[in-house]
């Protein structure tokens, strides 16, 4: 194979390897929306809420441990969140589904699912 022959290979290499790295890169979805790791945001989902004592995320998930209620009606609860893409905001994520093995980030399981 002669040296005009090599460097010919090579540019058709190059221009098929840019060709389908521009098509993967086309085909792939929109980056997952970051949801908002506040204890504002979190706890919107909630009625009633008088402070936030803690508060974490991970993947798509959060806890929260709140006061809600006031006077004689006052109560501590902890509460399980998930981010929902398509609403743009954090919604209630129930205990008894979300706070088995597997279902939760370890961080929000440890957090959300063993309190109150």
């Amino acid at each position: 194979m002669g040296t005009v022959s090599r460097v010919l290979l090579v540019v058709v290499l190059a221009v098929g390897l840019g060709l389908a790295a521009s098509r993967a890169s086309a085909s792939t979805g929109a980056a997952p929306v970051a949801a908002p790791c506040t204890a504002e945001a979190m706890s919107a989902a909630y009625t009633h809420v008088d402070s936030v004592q803690g508060y974490g995320c991970s993947g798509g998930f959060g806890y929260l441990w709140m006061t809600v209620g006031s006077g004689a009606t006052e109560v501590s609860v902890t509460e399980v969140v998930r981010y929902d893409e398509g609403a743009a905001r954090w919604v209630n994520a129930d205990r008894a589904y979300y706070c088995v093995a597997g279902r939760l980030p370890a961080y929000v399981d440890t957090w959300g699912c063993h309190s109150n």
